[in-house]
């Protein structure tokens, strides 16, 4: 598989009356366009390579189904006033767009130096991210959406399987609901998790379907860690990011991991 190959697997599989595909050679992606509306999606096609190699057709299967939920809502009219118990926040990678292909804003907030906060109204089988237009138009209270998205992310189940390896316990949310990195904004889960573990507690989002925490007791812990949320970057459908976190006294601290060296951001190397 190659990406002239998946380029035409899936301009078969999306083909439908109406719709338009535009083939960016530099940036090797696929953009499909609805004429009518004139919204569409980007698909990054090398990144869907390497993932094929692994997942086979289970690799085209997602984007397909991930397309067509997200072209599907394009377009159509969507309000917040009675849809309260569907706002949830999304944490997205700092390099992820903070508007709109038509330019308009995102409602986001900061979060780490490796991730961002991003709000979305649920629609089942995808979300729209709220945006400036959304907001004026509803007369919305930014401050209310955030605190009525932080209530409802606390309201997700928090269960978690566990496995250790070398001594370290691994715990991992992945429910699919595609709000699993989300929960990394459940402070109270936080806060009763730090008290269970009995090492050093580590966070990870590498992608949007899956939380783990670590409780990391030894130098080999932080090596696990460091494959483990490579693995998971490079093989979800919404990438986050490859860096794993230190938890201590509620704040999230991004560590660098190199090799045999567990470095964190401050320079500390751990003993």
């Amino acid at each position: 598989m190659n990406e002239s190959k998946l380029r035409r697997e899936l301009e078969k599989r999306l083909a439908k009356p109406g719709r338009t595909f535009t083939y960016d050679r530099d940036k090797e992606s696929l953009r499909i366009e609805n004429e009518e509306t004139g919204k569409g999606t980007v698909v990054a096609l090398s990144g869907i390579v390497a993932k094929w190699h692994e997942q086979k057709e289970k690799a085209i299967d997602e984007v397909v189904y991930y397309v067509e939920n997200a072209l599907n809502v394009m377009g159509k009219e969507h309000t917040i006033s009675g849809s309260e118990k569907k706002i949830l926040p999304v944490i997205r990678s700092t390099s992820f767009p903070t508007s709109s292909e038509d330019d308009v804003k995102f409602m986001t907030d900061e979060h780490t130096a490796e991730t961002r906060i991003y709000y979305a109204l649920d629609l089942g089988n995808t979300y729209r991210l709220i945006d400036d237009n959304l907001i004026e138009k509803e007369g919305l209270d930014p401050t209310n959406i955030r605190e009525i998205a932080r209530f409802n992310v606390r309201s997700l189940s928090t269960k978690m399987k566990k496995d250790t390896v070398a001594g370290n316990d691994f715990y991992f949310l992945n429910t699919n609901d595609g709000y699993d990195a989300s929960r990394i904004l459940n402070e109270k889960f936080l806060e009763e998790k730090a008290e269970t573990i009995k090492g050093e507690m580590a966070v990870a989002v590498p992608h949007q379907d899956v939380l783990i925490i670590a409780d990391i007791r030894n130098g080999t812990g932080y090596d696990v860690l460091a494959q483990m949320t490579m693995s998971f970057f490079t093989s979800g459908h919404v990438p986050i990011t490859a860096l794993s976190f230190i938890y201590e006294n509620g704040k999230l601290e991004p560590i660098f991991i190199l090799g045999k060296n567990r470095t964190r951001e401050t320079g500390k190397e751990d003993k």
